[in-house]
């Protein structure tokens, strides 16, 4: 499998797990009982010569599954047939797995006819799409914030939902940014995207009972509507007349079954889609309604899950949480590398000075002139000066219990100048913890010893 800028695939490829490394071709994959690949038989030779599986002994791969798909045409190569069905190709795919990503570079936003189509196939797989923004170190800041409206306003085109599709933007290849005012965006997008991807194996069992309810109810919808369609028809004569009034009123007949079965209008399948298929049916020869069948998928609905899900939470909470593991999933996250190592919160933690005493002389002049008595101010002084951070009171009362390490309802020197340590750090745009880490609890409140001896021995 090459991989580069260019499009360098032109056909689908499943990349799984296998002890020993090689590729499977499409015509053996959907005859394998081992893998689920069966029913893509359907879509003839002309997309099975396209379509392979590349197996390798990979530790990411033991989690998940990837399915790579070939490059989007655009320009006039998108009048050259396939020679298969590619959107119905995608749908099947998308039903099936638990995260789509679509891929768009920085220069390149433009949505081709292809893509859009693409992109309608993954309609009622709103819930599993991501969208990421590649190789956005290629622009600046100001550059960055007109793409990112740009693609947003030409999704808002295709994916006609109200909800806004989350993107990931970062440059996602091993090679240097070319433009790094931007790298701490970067890297918390990076790992927002690994951890999306991370979880998946961990509500696997959950997305899977989803499907099964999702399923259980257009089943039940499709009941409603051939049992309604045989009921219309004449005993005798006629019925190819009928047939055509009835597929041309489907609309009108879905409003009456909304309204009758208290459906919502959600569950029905597409309209358009529904008519073409109808035309190749016998309505005489469908099944009547069978109400018992309709009652058990109610009662399973109603009872069933519930208690199906009550099982799954019970076995996830016996057994450690799975997590796809291995490459670029670690590696990184522990030593000087990992996400906010040696930012924000976490400066100073592993220096030998108590990374406040740096600025304290500066935060000193500040709290000797809120006049301090027997070396504390009160809450009301400090309140007057913390206040000068325009940060809302939320903040600063989460900032005022972390400083206040005695809990005496007031600030000594050390505790103030945490206080401003701690006001700067959420300046800066970073996190408060829940709990002062132990490297910033000031040296006079801390129980070790050896850390006060430093702090004394550094302020000598």
């Amino acid at each position: 499998m090459r991989i580069g800028p260019e499009p360098t695939t032109d056909g689908f490829i499943a990349v799984m797990y296998g002890e020993n490394e090689g590729v499977v071709p499409g015509n053996a994959l959907v005859v394998d009982p081992k893998k689920p690949f069966r029913k893509l038989n359907a879509f003839g030779n002309s997309f099975l010569n396209r379509f392979i599986c590349s197996q390798m002994p990979n530790q990411v791969l033991q989690s998940i599954s990837i399915i790579d798909t070939p490059g989007i045409l655009s320009g006039e190569k998108q009048r050259i047939s396939r020679g298969y069905d590619f959107a119905e190709v995608l749908r099947w795919f998308g039903e099936r797995v638990d995260r789509i990503i679509l891929l768009f570079d920085a220069h390149k936003l433009d949505i081709s006819d292809e893509f859009s189509e693409a992109i309608r196939a993954f309609k009622g797989q709103d819930d599993k799409i991501r969208v990421v923004l590649n190789k956005a170190d290629q622009v600046d800041t100001q550059q960055l914030m007109r793409v990112y409206g740009a693609l947003m306003w030409s999704l808002g085109k295709v994916i006609n939902t109200p909800e806004v599709v989350r993107v990931y933007l970062g440059s996602f290849w091993a090679k240097p940014l070319q433009n790094t005012e931007n790298r701490r965006l970067f890297e918390a997008e990076s790992q927002d995207l690994f951890r999306d991807i991370q979880s998946l194996p961990r509500n696997a069992a959950l997305r899977k009972l989803n499907d099964l309810i999702k399923r259980a109810r257009l089943a039940k919808v499709h009941a409603y509507i051939i049992s309604y369609l045989k009921k219309e028809m004449p005993s005798l004569f006629g019925r190819e007349k009928k047939k055509e009034e009835l597929i041309m009123r489907l609309p009108e007949i879905y409003t009456i079954l909304q309204r009758e079965h208290h459906i919502s209008p959600g569950d029905f399948p597409n309209v358009t889609k529904m008519q073409d298929m109808l035309q190749h049916y016998d309505f005489s020869k469908f099944p009547s309604l069978k109400m018992k069948l309709i009652e058990s998928v109610d009662k399973m609905l109603a009872t069933k899950i519930a208690v199906l899900m009550a099982m799954i939470r019970e076995e996830e909470s016996k057994q450690p949480p799975a997590m796809v593991s291995g490459g670029a999933f670690e590696g990184s996250q522990d030593g000087p590398f990992g996400q906010g190592y040696g930012e924000g919160i976490s400066a100073g933690a592993d220096a030998e000075d108590w990374i406040v005493s740096r600025d304290k002389h500066r935060y000193d002049e500040i709290f000797y002139t809120l006049m301090p008595v027997n070396g504390k101010i009160t809450g009301v002084n400090a309140k007057k000066e913390m206040m000068n951070s325009r940060l809302p009171n939320t903040v600063l009362g989460k900032i005022w219990k972390l400083a206040d390490c005695d809990k005496d309802g007031m600030l000594d020197d050390e505790e103030f100048a945490l206080a401003q340590h701690l006001i700067k750090i959420k300046l800066e745009g970073y996190e408060l913890p829940n709990e002062l880490p132990d490297h910033l609890v000031p040296p006079v409140h801390r129980k070790n010893p050896t850390a006060d001896a430093l702090y004394n021995h550094s302020e000598d």
